[in-house]
């Protein structure tokens, strides 16, 4: 009889430690919201065929881009691309956004978009650019 109930005993809190394992895990995976901040540079991540580049807006919200933050060139098509791969624009004082590559654009909610690695930028309605990274 001690042998039956020490060998409950030692299921229980086997039991009881793989669920305290589960809660665990899965407050694990909640993710932590990072507050925005205003970005002093106005420069933000992106990334296209494996390759990172740096884009910025100028004064007058045309788009530029750089491979390595110092030398800069106007984005002839005026477009970025977000973490999933849709395109992205400024037009008519809007932020747009495209999942078919360009044929039909919608209006951004809220104006924010998420980077190559997890980060999310915003444009305010004076264009000036936020994180969270």
């Amino acid at each position: 009889m001690k042998k039956l109930t020490l060998l409950a005993a030692i299921i229980g809190m086997m039991l009881a430690g793989t669920e305290a394992k589960s809660i665990l895990k899965t407050s694990v995976k909640l993710e932590i919201q990072k507050e925005f901040s205003k970005k002093k540079d106005g420069t933000w991540a992106g990334k296209m065929e494996g390759k990172a580049y740096w884009y910025k807006l100028d004064k007058n919200a045309k788009l530029w881009w750089s491979t390595d933050g110092k030398k800069w060139a106007e984005v002839s098509n005026q477009m970025w691309a977000d973490k999933s791969g849709k395109w992205i624009k400024i037009g008519d004082n809007k932020l747009w956004l495209s999942a078919d590559m360009g044929k039909t654009w919608s209006e951004v909610p809220e104006w924010k978009w998420e980077g190559p690695m997890g980060e999310w930028y915003q444009f305010d309605k004076d264009w000036s650019l936020w994180s969270n990274a």
